[in-house]
């Protein structure tokens, strides 16, 4: 069944990026390392709720070049998410467990969004290909 998707909440990866940045953002309050490094906290937290920020923006343009783009964004915030976790991880600030269990989650999330993106992108190609013809069969009088 091939439902048409009319919010950016019924979204599954929204929803999975909204999880990923609640997970973050406990871990950048509670843990007594990250939380004293204010630069490194805020950063975490941006990119964090900037995956579920971009999907929503891009999905509200209404169309699919900027909706390709938005999702671009997001997951390369997926990206700085696995980085500033594996700084944390090199900095002894947390549990690798924990590290590794975040990156993983980051990582899926950003498999999620390119895998939408290829969706998305032969959609773009679809729209091009049909405005092309319509374009070839102008008349011109001369």
């Amino acid at each position: 069944m091939n439902t048409k998707i009319t919010n950016f909440e019924d979204l599954h990866i929204w929803q999975n990026a909204q999880q990923l940045a609640q997970k973050i953002y406990l871990l950048a309050d509670k843990n007594s390392s990250i939380s004293k490094d204010f630069s490194l906290k805020d950063q975490l937290k941006s990119a964090a709720i900037s995956i579920s920020d971009n999907i929503a923006e891009g999905f509200e343009y209404n169309n699919n070049p900027d909706f390709y783009r938005f999702l671009r964004i997001a997951k390369g915030s997926c990206g700085e998410i696995r980085n500033k976790l594996h700084f944390i991880k090199r900095m002894n600030f947390e549990e690798e467990a924990v590290i590794l269990e975040l990156c993983s989650e980051a990582k899926n999330l950003g498999n999620q969004i390119g895998k939408l993106m290829e969706k998305v992108k032969v959609k773009i190609q679809e729209q091009r290909t049909k405005i092309k013809p319509a374009a070839n069969n102008v008349t011109h009088n001369t």
